[in-house]
């Protein structure tokens, strides 16, 4: 079997390692193909309470291996299509996954890995590190949910210019900018997103996974529809055992223990 990404376990933490260091970790189908595998096992796992995404060696992700495409026996547009279409499903896994996605970026994340990067729930990058836009680089277009998530960030006229332009972008850039959640000194990026994962992993998951669904269907749900799905929402997280312990912790005025069967 490839190893092509490394599973890691960290207690309740899952890390998914892309490995392909010599070529920054550039998304080919195969490592796509074995990432969306192991993108699937953590949602029902009752075990793992949290997901972080990193990679081997100097990069985060360079994002679609264009030598890879280039390779193939198809044309290049039709490689990129297939390529594309792996990648998309695992951003939809990302994306419904009701368990915190953190990517930690040490080194470069570029293209694809600039979407990948985004399409997580929070992101934690290494002061060294710098993301770049990159497809209008390339002659190509964004893909992965970046044109999706990109906006939501930074507003369109931001997106616009970082479309436009692809300029390297610093961490400090990037926080500012809020396309980051944090930042950590060179080389701890990993560290501090176990961090964060850990102190998410004591939250109400239940809670979250709902609110993660709410908030990302909101920007295409007609109003009244949202209203009726927050109030499905609510009263299913009420019926959840956590939704109970945190009703009678509120009660009770004590902090509530989240995450007991």
């Amino acid at each position: 079997m490839s190893d092509a990404v490394i599973v890691h376990r960290h207690e309740s933490i899952v890390e998914l390692r892309l490995n392909r260091p010599k070529a920054y970790n550039a998304l080919d189908y195969d490592l796509l193909e074995l990432f969306l595998s192991h993108l699937r096992e953590p949602a029902f796992d009752e075990d793992v309470r949290g997901v972080v995404i990193s990679g081997e060696g100097k990069a985060f992700c360079a994002g679609g291996d264009l030598r890879w495409s280039s390779d193939q026996p198809t044309s290049v547009p039709g490689a990129l299509h297939k390529l594309a279409g792996c990648f998309h499903q695992c951003v939809l896994e990302i994306r419904r996954m009701p368990k915190p996605v953190i990517a930690a970026i040490d080194g470069v994340a570029a293209g694809g890995g600039f979407s990948l990067a985004l399409a997580c729930d929070f992101r934690v990058m290494s002061e060294s590190a710098s993301l770049m836009q990159a497809y209008t680089s390339s002659g190509l277009s964004m893909d992965g949910s970046g044109t999706y998530a990109l906006p939501r960030l930074v507003g369109l006229a931001k997106a616009l210019e970082i479309a436009a332009f692809d300029e390297p972008i610093s961490a400090q850039k990037a926080l500012e900018w809020g396309l980051v959640t944090k930042t950590a000194p060179p080389g701890r990026a990993l560290e501090e997103a176990l961090l964060l994962a850990g102190q998410m992993a004591q939250k109400a998951l239940h809670s979250f996974g709902w609110s993660k669904r709410l908030l990302t269907d909101s920007y295409h749900t007609p109003f009244e529809m949202q209203m009726e799905l927050e109030r499905k929402g609510i009263a299913d997280c009420a019926a959840h055992p956590d939704g109970q312990e945190g009703v009678r912790a509120f009660l009770e005025r004590r902090k509530p223990e989240f995450g007991r069967r």
